[in-house]
């Protein structure tokens, strides 16, 4: 039986499963599932930034990343880290209900406050980024990269916005493997399918703007890779 996203047939049982098989995953195993995610984006970026230039285009310069509620994988080592390197960072604030996010500038050490939700977003008077490449907070997901997040629509609006004002940017959904999909699910019109998905065993369907020869194991710096 096909599963849609639609007012008629909500998810609420969906995402509360989803929730559920996440709220289980051993502490050992998340550690090591966020490390594994923190490996491959730093190598994909890195050799994203390098083929870049090789050709003579514009490198990704700024990310958008989002601060981790309870469960979902931890890529604060990662931003500090590129941070470090000089890659421009945002994090997502709430503006308004049924508004698209904003992406606000953060560096490690600067102040947080709770938003609407009591996600950790930069004060309102930091510098409104349009960032090269989103990291998408993702409860469950398909092998086609179509996600399912927590129900408010925030990050749909804000693709869709971003979209519509031809801003190139790439998407790449952040998951645990236990959030994917049988394939009976069909997502809405208004959803908004992401480049990849990555989760600890690896990308979905393959690495964006790399293609499926992309780097995705062995040891780079501080992250073992498998």
């Amino acid at each position: 039986m096909n599963i849609q996203n639609t007012e008629q047939n909500n998810l609420i049982a969906l995402r509360t499963r989803l929730r559920q098989a996440r709220n289980e995953i051993p502490d050992a195993q998340r550690s090591r599932g966020g490390l594994l995610i923190r490996g491959r984006l730093f190598t994909w970026l890195n050799a994203v930034r390098e083929q870049a230039t090789k050709r003579g285009a514009t490198a990704p310069a700024t990310v958008a990343a989002f601060w981790p509620l309870t469960h979902e994988p931890d890529l604060r080592p990662l931003l500090n880290q590129w941070a470090q390197a000089g890659v421009a960072l945002a994090l997502p604030a709430i503006r308004a209900a049924d508004a698209p996010l904003e992406f606000r500038a953060w560096t490690p050490g600067d102040t947080l406050e709770a938003g609407p939700y009591q996600v950790q977003e930069p004060l309102a008077d930091r510098p409104v980024l349009r960032p090269d490449v989103i990291l998408v907070p993702t409860l469950g997901y398909t092998d086609q990269a179509d996600r399912v997040g927590y129900g408010g629509g925030y990050y749909d609006r804000t693709l869709a916005d971003l979209r519509q004002t031809g801003h190139d940017f790439t998407t790449i959904g952040i998951a645990w493997n236990e959030g994917l999909l049988e394939n009976g699910y069909q997502p809405a019109p208004h959803d908004q399918r992401l480049d990849a998905i990555l989760t600890p065993d690896g990308w979905i369907p393959e690495p964006p703007l790399l293609g499926p020869s992309a780097p995705s194991g062995g040891v780079v710096g501080s992250f073992v890779l498998r």
